[in-house]
């Protein structure tokens, strides 16, 4: 695959109007959304963005590439944009950036997708390519430019590989990674390999990129090496380096200054690395993360790994009650539908979020002790919030013991998986959720269900209305996540499913309300945006909330506020008719098993809430230029 392939013309910018960084980034997302590259622009921000705080993507001499590897992307692409003036984009050498390179790469990137942009950080690299950007006329221009370069690239490999390797120079070994694994990865390579030519030094570059490990270093190059560069944002083996003098770098340090990281490890500035310190560094690359954000981290993480059996279980259990009423409670079809969906997926929705939430506090080890002290939370009747805590306890209780076990000899290392997390592990979180979190969480979930049966209409109606509105915020973000997995938490513990009532019908109002807009209002929206339309009536009708996401992405403040209003006036409808969902997922499909009483008002709930959003964005989305 070429780079022309993947650099495609109809995306780029040739004279960016965004004068911040933030709105650089968002601007390249807009075009990105328009042109279909992305489904999901509020997600692929977010992972933009996690990247930066990682460290700035402003790579200096006038480069930024912001990149992510989300499921958010429909097409692997890179965007080119180029603001002529310059801007602050918090650059490593505190220098404008004025050339973009916004790389959207799928979740499952091939390694041809992966190659490709690796040979583009290379090109990257070369000065009179940087300037021969800022000076093209137009996207052809670029286009042509990047073509050549990447036929001289090609040509300085397979001079490369000619090479044969003098054996009396010093040799470095070096590991390059960056968190996504796509652009940095590659340019730090080649900044280090270019500069020890230059010196006369010897090296061999390893690469954890998105497509695993590359030129992976042998035991006989690491001992024959004189020191040892770790330029990576994200773990990486590193038991194989013990006794060498390694230097652990960020994985811009090493495009910045390869120079220097070279200079210090021929004179073995650095430190003498220890196996047993991995799990400090791991310790430590955790506490640079504000507590409030490793806590979402970990949550998150259990949540989206719990929302599969949520919509999977969820319409089941709905399918379930369609046959229910359509062949009796005996009979073999709902059995089976209500065994695989509400026995089955159902069941495991607690014990599956507490054990992601340990397996991302502790990696794998945490995975067991999470899930079994999930499980305990939910046969002690502690339910949804016993299921927390328990993926914190049984997480950070196998940190403790990792901590624990770190001075024990070498040779014992194999009883560490095998024996010792796993079964102290569970024993430890076991007799925690036994004898102290799920006495509490089931004593709070028993009141929490006396005062949910005992909640004022007003009060379930303003309740209603914020849960709603919620999910309208950011269309299946951080904050919709917060407001359904709240319901779920209440389904769970009450069986009632008032409030699932409420979050669905929140959730299904956007698309709908900009399905109705662009039929009503027509005239002010583009052939493709009312095709988009059409099929929002589809996902809406379903509980899809993403398939407004384009349309905030392009158009955020109209977008959102009218649909915030119509989602928070359809949630609290639902309660002031007391409507009851039996199933957590399912859309319309909830219908068929409802109370046909409730069925009347869910609906009158969810189109009054569309039509108030839908005229409100209508009336007030501005007419076609």
């Amino acid at each position: 695959m070429k780079i022309s392939d993947l650099l495609k013309k109809e995306i780029m910018i040739m004279d960016l109007s965004a004068d911040t960084k933030e709105g650089v980034i968002d601007e390249m997302i807009a075009k990105l959304s328009e042109k279909n590259m992305i489904n999901d622009p509020v997600v692929f921000k977010q992972e933009i963005m996690n990247r930066e705080e990682l460290s700035s993507t402003g790579l200096g001499d006038g480069i930024a590439m912001p990149h992510a590897k989300t499921s958010a992307v429909n097409t692997p692409c890179v965007l080119f944009a180029r603001k002529s003036e310059g801007l602050d984009y918090d650059s490593l050498d505190g220098q404008p950036a004025y050339l973009f390179f916004m790389i959207a790469a799928e979740d499952g990137a091939n390694n041809t997708h992966i190659e490709t942009l690796a040979n583009l950080s290379r090109l990257l690299l070369k000065p009179n390519f940087i300037d021969s950007l800022k000076a093209a006329k137009d996207a052809d221009e670029v286009l042509a430019l990047v073509e050549a370069g990447e036929a001289e690239v090609k040509e300085a490999k397979k001079e490369e590989a000619k090479e044969e390797v003098d054996r009396e120079k010093p040799l470095v070994v070096a590991v390059t990674a960056c968190p996504t694994g796509i652009a940095h990865t590659y340019m730090a390579e080649d900044a280090l390999k270019d500069q020890a030519k230059k010196m006369g030094v010897n090296i061999r570059v390893e690469t954890n990129g998105s497509d695993g490990a590359k030129n992976v270093l042998t035991r006989e190059e690491i001992d024959r090496a004189v020191g040892v560069i770790v330029a990576a944002d994200k773990n990486v083996e590193m038991d194989r380096f013990d006794g060498k003098h390694l230097l652990k770098t960020p994985v811009s340090e090493a495009i910045r200054d390869p120079q220097g990281l070279i200079n210090k490890s021929l004179n073995r500035e650095g430190s003498i690395f220890k196996a047993d310190s991995q799990v400090k560094s791991q310790e430590n690359s955790r506490e640079k993360t504000s507590i409030g954000g490793k806590i979402y981290k970990d949550v998150m993480n259990g949540v989206s790994h719990m929302l599969p059996f949520v919509v999977g279980g969820g319409i089941l259990i709905a399918v379930s009650f369609m046959a229910e009423s359509s062949f009796g409670p005996d009979s073999q079809i709902y059995k089976f539908l209500m065994d695989i969906g509400g026995n089955g997926a159902f069941t495991m929705l607690i014990p599956i979020l507490a054990g992601y939430i340990a397996m991302s506090i502790a990696d794998r080890p945490g995975l067991m002790p999470g899930m079994v002290g999930g499980l305990l939370a939910v046969n002690s009747g502690s339910g949804f919030l016993g299921g927390l805590a328990a993926g914190f306890i049984a997480g950070y209780i196998v940190q403790f013991l990792k901590k624990l076990t770190s001075g024990m000899p070498r040779s014992l290392d194999g009883i560490k998986p095998m024996i010792i997390y796993p079964v102290f592990g569970l024993l430890l979180t076991g007799l925690v959720m036994y004898f102290g979190v799920n006495p509490i969480f089931a004593g709070i979930n028993k009141s929490m269900n006396t005062a949910l049966t005992h909640l004022g209409t007003g009060n379930a109606v303003l309740l209603g209305a914020v849960l709603g509105g919620m999910m309208a915020v950011d269309m299946g973000g951080p904050v919709n996540k917060a407001a359904y997995t709240f319901s779920i938490g209440v389904f769970t513990a009450t069986q009632s499913g008032a409030f699932m009532a409420a979050v669905m019908a929140g959730g299904m109002v956007p698309p709908l309300a900009i399905a109705l807009a662009t039929v009503v209002f027509k005239h002010k929206f583009t052939d493709k945006e009312r095709e988009s339309g059409m099929t929002n009536w589809l996902l809406g009708a379903t509980f899809i909330t993403e398939g407004a996401i384009p349309f905030a992405a392009a158009d955020p403040v109209r977008v959102i506020v009218s649909s915030v209003i119509g989602s928070a006036i359809a949630g609290g409808l639902t309660q002031l008719w007391h409507v009851n969902a039996p199933a957590p997922h399912g859309g319309v499909l909830v219908a068929f098993v409802m109370n046909p009483h409730h069925v009347l008002f869910f609906f009158i709930s969810i189109i009054i809430g569309t039509v108030i959003s839908g005229m409100i964005y209508g009336i007030w989305k501005k007419k076609l230029v």
